[in-house]
């Protein structure tokens, strides 16, 4: 990304939030035949310090194209975004943006066992499922579930480094990001209700 320090996330525990609310995210490996990207869903594993691990599948034979397990990756999770316009802006403030929070995740995936990526692949239904007037599980029909499964490949990535951004108009004035908060809670083309909670948050106002 850019090299912007001032939109700089650096706090560990702002990733994970980020990872935790937009947990579909893109894989993108550079392999022996050139950059292959795929797209699936991520959850959080939970560590006792300061470590990010996530974990996921891959449907085969995505492994073999990512060549899974035998180099780094580059995780891109993407949360709020949008088009910031200068007519929220003073008339002598005419060059637009796009805000967004965005974050990208080095290491080398681990491959799961197969129990394991079965264990994984059921907490991602539960962990979407839980919203649910009446949540579906994989144990409805565990004797087919684990015959799908095989289909996939369980991974495990602990991250060695990573680059964040929350570029939400910490360089304007209270004013200015009050106007383009409120731009964005309208009715207006580019409205963004999840951009202009996420910056109202990180500005310190109250979300609606």
């Amino acid at each position: 990304m850019r090299h912007t320090p001032h939109f700089l996330m650096t706090d560990v525990d702002e990733v994970r939030r980020l990872v935790r609310d937009n947990p579909w995210a893109t894989i993108v490996s550079h392999t022996e035949a050139g950059l292959v990207a795929s797209h699936y869903p991520f959850l959080l594993e939970e560590a006792d310090d300061d470590a990010i691990v996530l974990v996921s599948h891959v449907g085969r034979p995505d492994e073999q194209a990512h060549e899974l397990g035998r180099h780094e990756v580059l995780v891109v999770v993407q949360g709020p975004h949008g088009y910031v316009s200068p007519a929220w802006y003073p008339p002598e403030q005419f060059v637009p943006t796009w805000n967004h929070v965005t974050a990208h995740l080095w290491g080398t995936p681990e491959i799961l066992s197969e129990e394991e990526n079965f264990r994984v692949l059921g907490e991602l239904v539960d962990h979407f499922e839980r919203v649910m007037p009446s949540p579906v599980s994989l144990e409805v029909d565990e004797d087919t579930a684990r015959r799908m499964a095989k289909g996939t490949v369980g991974i495990r990535l602990r991250v060695t480094r990573f680059d964040a951004r929350a570029k939400l108009s910490q360089n304007k004035s209270p004013e200015v990001v009050e106007r383009i908060i409120a731009g964005l809670r309208g009715d207006g083309p580019y409205a963004s209700t999840a951009l202009a909670d996420e910056m109202a948050r990180v500005h310190g106002r109250e979300a609606r």
